[in-house]
């Protein structure tokens, strides 16, 4: 069984920074791509970016020069630094991961608000 636990949420001020966590644990041998979703009020879930095992990394547009997603292979951990926050991007934010398997794991989600 494999168990992801984020952290980092909260309310910011537009233009300010968030750093979100994810750590997995349980049963994984190995992991490939750990990445972030968010799904805002009203919306289908959307891809922020995600980090290969190589440590390339990939972007939406929304994200490109505002969020840097980083990985600890060690710690099983994935990050999501977010910077230059804006109100749209308020949203319940997931992390993913796909185990060397294939199989996919989810987050339970943590809300970023931002509003003045």
């Amino acid at each position: 069984q494999v168990q992801l636990v984020e952290s980092g949420g909260g309310l910011v001020q537009p233009g300010g920074s968030l750093r979100l966590s994810c750590a997995a644990s349980g049963s994984i041998f190995s992991i490939n791509a750990m990445g972030w979703y968010r799904q805002a009020p009203g919306k289908q879930r959307e891809l922020v970016g995600e980090a290969s095992s190589s440590g390339s990394t990939y972007y939406a547009d929304f994200a490109k020069g505002r969020f840097t997603i980083s990985r600890d292979n060690a710690k099983n951990t994935v990050y999501l630094q977010m910077n230059g926050l804006k109100p749209e991007d308020t949203a319940v934010y997931y992390c993913r991961i796909i185990a060397g398997r294939g199989s996919v794991y989810w987050g339970q989600g943590t809300q970023v608000t931002v509003s003045s």
